[in-house]
Protein backbone atom coordinates (compact mmCIF):
# COMPACT_ATOMS: atom_id res chain seq x y z
CA UNK A 1 0.00 0.00 0.00
CA UNK A 2 2.94 2.12 0.84
CA UNK A 3 4.12 1.80 -2.97
CA UNK A 4 0.29 3.47 -4.07
CA UNK A 5 1.22 6.74 -1.36
CA UNK A 6 4.71 6.76 -3.11
CA UNK A 7 3.43 6.65 -6.50
CA UNK A 8 1.18 9.27 -5.61
CA UNK A 9 3.26 12.22 -4.30
CA UNK A 10 5.84 11.23 -7.10
CA UNK A 11 2.88 12.13 -9.85
CA UNK A 12 1.93 15.01 -7.82
CA UNK A 13 5.29 16.54 -7.49
CA UNK A 14 5.74 15.61 -11.48
CA UNK A 15 2.82 17.83 -11.84
CA UNK A 16 3.41 20.53 -10.00
CA UNK A 17 7.49 20.44 -11.46
CA UNK A 18 6.19 20.62 -14.99
CA UNK A 19 2.73 22.43 -14.69
CA UNK A 20 4.37 25.36 -12.17
CA UNK A 21 2.16 26.68 -9.31
CA UNK A 22 -0.52 29.33 -11.01
CA UNK A 23 0.31 32.78 -10.48
CA UNK A 24 3.65 32.45 -10.46
CA UNK A 25 6.00 34.40 -12.57
CA UNK A 26 8.75 32.71 -14.71
CA UNK A 27 11.87 33.52 -16.78
CA UNK A 28 11.37 30.39 -18.66
CA UNK A 29 8.75 30.09 -21.22
CA UNK A 30 6.00 27.50 -20.49
CA UNK A 31 5.74 23.98 -21.77
CA UNK A 32 3.29 23.10 -24.31
CA UNK A 33 2.60 19.58 -24.66
CA UNK A 34 -0.44 20.61 -27.26
CA UNK A 35 0.24 24.56 -28.85
CA UNK A 36 -3.10 23.76 -31.03
CA UNK A 37 -1.24 26.19 -33.54
CA UNK A 38 -1.27 29.45 -31.00
CA UNK A 39 1.53 31.01 -33.07
CA UNK A 40 2.15 31.01 -36.49
CA UNK A 41 4.37 32.74 -38.87
CA UNK A 42 1.55 35.28 -40.39
CA UNK A 43 2.03 38.57 -42.46
CA UNK A 44 -0.06 41.54 -40.54
CA UNK A 45 -2.29 43.83 -42.03
CA UNK A 46 0.07 46.59 -44.59
CA UNK A 47 3.36 44.60 -43.25
CA UNK A 48 5.90 44.60 -45.64
CA UNK A 49 6.89 40.60 -47.19
CA UNK A 50 10.39 40.02 -48.86
CA UNK A 51 8.92 37.49 -50.23
CA UNK A 52 6.91 39.78 -53.23
CA UNK A 53 8.38 41.59 -55.67
CA UNK A 54 6.62 44.50 -54.56
CA UNK A 55 7.64 44.54 -50.94
CA UNK A 56 3.98 44.45 -49.65
CA UNK A 57 2.17 41.56 -47.76
CA UNK A 58 -1.34 42.80 -48.99
CA UNK A 59 -2.22 41.45 -52.24
CA UNK A 60 -4.50 42.83 -54.91
CA UNK A 61 -7.70 41.11 -55.46
CA UNK A 62 -7.75 38.15 -57.69
CA UNK A 63 -9.69 38.93 -60.28
CA UNK A 64 -13.41 37.35 -60.11
CA UNK A 65 -13.46 37.44 -56.56
CA UNK A 66 -17.13 37.18 -55.18
CA UNK A 67 -17.58 39.94 -53.23
CA UNK A 68 -19.90 40.39 -50.19
CA UNK A 69 -22.10 43.18 -48.27
CA UNK A 70 -24.46 45.26 -49.59
CA UNK A 71 -23.93 49.54 -50.71
CA UNK A 72 -26.11 51.85 -51.60
CA UNK A 73 -23.43 53.20 -54.03
CA UNK A 74 -23.75 51.88 -57.38
CA UNK A 75 -20.22 52.62 -58.69
CA UNK A 76 -18.81 50.57 -55.23
CA UNK A 77 -16.97 47.56 -57.11
CA UNK A 78 -16.32 46.11 -53.33
CA UNK A 79 -19.93 45.77 -52.56
CA UNK A 80 -23.38 44.75 -53.86
CA UNK A 81 -25.42 47.23 -55.16
CA UNK A 82 -28.80 47.44 -52.75
CA UNK A 83 -30.93 45.98 -55.98
CA UNK A 84 -33.11 43.33 -54.35
CA UNK A 85 -33.92 41.80 -57.89
CA UNK A 86 -30.65 41.31 -59.18
CA UNK A 87 -28.72 40.40 -55.62
CA UNK A 88 -31.31 38.87 -53.82
CA UNK A 89 -34.14 37.55 -56.19
CA UNK A 90 -36.90 39.36 -54.48
CA UNK A 91 -39.08 42.22 -54.99
CA UNK A 92 -40.11 45.18 -53.09
CA UNK A 93 -42.73 42.88 -51.42
CA UNK A 94 -40.63 40.45 -50.28
CA UNK A 95 -42.07 37.85 -52.84
CA UNK A 96 -39.71 36.11 -55.25
CA UNK A 97 -39.13 37.62 -58.52
CA UNK A 98 -39.73 36.17 -61.52
CA UNK A 99 -37.90 36.86 -64.97
CA UNK A 100 -34.75 38.70 -64.91
CA UNK A 101 -33.66 41.89 -63.46
CA UNK A 102 -32.74 44.60 -65.04
CA UNK A 103 -28.97 45.01 -66.99
CA UNK A 104 -28.90 41.04 -67.22
CA UNK A 105 -29.16 40.74 -71.05
CA UNK A 106 -30.08 36.76 -71.56
CA UNK A 107 -27.81 36.01 -74.74
CA UNK A 108 -26.36 33.36 -75.80
CA UNK A 109 -22.78 33.93 -74.42
CA UNK A 110 -24.87 34.70 -71.13
CA UNK A 111 -26.19 30.88 -71.50
CA UNK A 112 -22.95 29.16 -72.76
CA UNK A 113 -21.65 30.93 -69.17
CA UNK A 114 -24.58 29.67 -67.37
CA UNK A 115 -23.42 25.98 -68.73
CA UNK A 116 -19.85 26.03 -67.62
CA UNK A 117 -20.65 26.61 -64.12
CA UNK A 118 -23.28 24.64 -63.94
CA UNK A 119 -21.24 21.97 -65.77
CA UNK A 120 -18.42 22.55 -62.50
CA UNK A 121 -20.90 23.46 -59.51
CA UNK A 122 -24.44 21.81 -60.19
CA UNK A 123 -24.05 18.53 -62.90
CA UNK A 124 -22.37 16.18 -60.13
CA UNK A 125 -25.66 16.47 -58.34
CA UNK A 126 -28.49 17.45 -60.41
CA UNK A 127 -26.84 15.88 -63.76
CA UNK A 128 -25.75 16.98 -66.89
CA UNK A 129 -29.59 16.81 -68.08
CA UNK A 130 -30.47 18.57 -65.25
CA UNK A 131 -32.59 14.97 -64.43
CA UNK A 132 -31.00 14.34 -60.99
CA UNK A 133 -28.95 11.67 -62.23
CA UNK A 134 -25.19 12.92 -61.14
CA UNK A 135 -22.61 11.22 -60.33
CA UNK A 136 -23.31 11.54 -56.34
CA UNK A 137 -26.62 9.16 -57.04
CA UNK A 138 -24.37 6.66 -57.39
CA UNK A 139 -23.08 7.07 -53.60
CA UNK A 140 -26.10 7.12 -51.59
CA UNK A 141 -27.49 10.75 -52.58
CA UNK A 142 -30.84 10.13 -53.96
CA UNK A 143 -32.91 12.75 -53.09
CA UNK A 144 -31.75 15.61 -55.93
CA UNK A 145 -35.04 16.85 -57.45
CA UNK A 146 -34.89 16.75 -61.69
CA UNK A 147 -35.45 20.30 -62.81
CA UNK A 148 -38.34 19.24 -65.30
CA UNK A 149 -40.84 18.45 -62.40
CA UNK A 150 -43.35 20.84 -62.88
CA UNK A 151 -43.01 22.61 -59.34
CA UNK A 152 -39.07 23.38 -60.67
CA UNK A 153 -40.24 24.67 -63.89
CA UNK A 154 -43.40 26.84 -62.75
CA UNK A 155 -40.88 28.51 -60.00
CA UNK A 156 -40.35 31.45 -59.58
CA UNK A 157 -36.56 32.48 -61.21
CA UNK A 158 -35.62 34.58 -57.64
CA UNK A 159 -36.77 31.61 -55.73
CA UNK A 160 -34.00 29.64 -57.82
CA UNK A 161 -31.65 32.23 -57.46
CA UNK A 162 -32.06 32.18 -53.40
CA UNK A 163 -31.55 28.61 -53.04
CA UNK A 164 -28.51 29.20 -54.97
CA UNK A 165 -27.36 31.86 -52.40
CA UNK A 166 -28.48 30.39 -49.10
CA UNK A 167 -28.67 26.58 -50.22
CA UNK A 168 -32.06 24.22 -49.36
CA UNK A 169 -32.28 21.03 -47.15
CA UNK A 170 -29.05 19.38 -48.14
CA UNK A 171 -27.63 21.79 -50.56
CA UNK A 172 -25.34 24.20 -49.47
CA UNK A 173 -24.82 27.57 -50.07
CA UNK A 174 -22.64 28.06 -53.38
CA UNK A 175 -22.50 32.05 -53.10
CA UNK A 176 -18.73 31.89 -51.81
CA UNK A 177 -18.63 30.48 -55.46
CA UNK A 178 -20.88 31.78 -57.85
CA UNK A 179 -21.18 35.42 -58.27
CA UNK A 180 -24.70 37.28 -58.78
CA UNK A 181 -24.71 37.26 -61.91
CA UNK A 182 -23.03 33.84 -62.59
CA UNK A 183 -26.06 32.78 -60.01
CA UNK A 184 -28.23 34.22 -63.20
CA UNK A 185 -26.31 31.99 -66.07
CA UNK A 186 -26.90 29.42 -64.18
CA UNK A 187 -30.74 29.81 -64.33
CA UNK A 188 -30.61 30.75 -67.61
CA UNK A 189 -28.93 27.61 -68.44
CA UNK A 190 -31.46 25.50 -66.77
CA UNK A 191 -34.12 27.06 -68.44
CA UNK A 192 -32.79 26.45 -71.30
CA UNK A 193 -32.24 22.67 -70.32
CA UNK A 194 -36.19 23.04 -69.00
CA UNK A 195 -36.98 23.73 -72.40
CA UNK A 196 -35.25 21.08 -74.11
CA UNK A 197 -36.49 18.78 -72.26
CA UNK A 198 -40.33 19.36 -72.88
CA UNK A 199 -39.18 20.82 -76.78
CA UNK A 200 -41.60 19.48 -79.75
CA UNK A 201 -40.75 19.42 -83.53
CA UNK A 202 -42.37 23.32 -83.73
CA UNK A 203 -39.69 24.73 -81.47
CA UNK A 204 -36.83 23.79 -84.10
CA UNK A 205 -36.51 26.42 -86.76
CA UNK A 206 -38.11 25.14 -90.13
CA UNK A 207 -34.34 25.32 -91.69
CA UNK A 208 -32.79 23.01 -88.89
CA UNK A 209 -35.06 20.67 -89.01
CA UNK A 210 -33.32 18.57 -91.36
CA UNK A 211 -30.45 18.23 -89.14
CA UNK A 212 -32.22 16.38 -86.95
CA UNK A 213 -32.08 12.41 -86.07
Amino acid sequence: MRYAYFMLAFLVVLTISIMGFRGLRSSQPPIEVFPDMDRQAKYKPQAASKFFADGRADRPIPAGTVPFGRSAEAADPAFLRADDFRYAGKIADGSFARGFPTGIEVTREFVIRGQGRYQIYCAPCHGALGDGNGITKSYGMVATPTYHDDRLRAMAEGEIFNTITNGKNTMLSYADKLGPDERWAVIAYVRALQRAHHATIDDVPPEKRGDLK
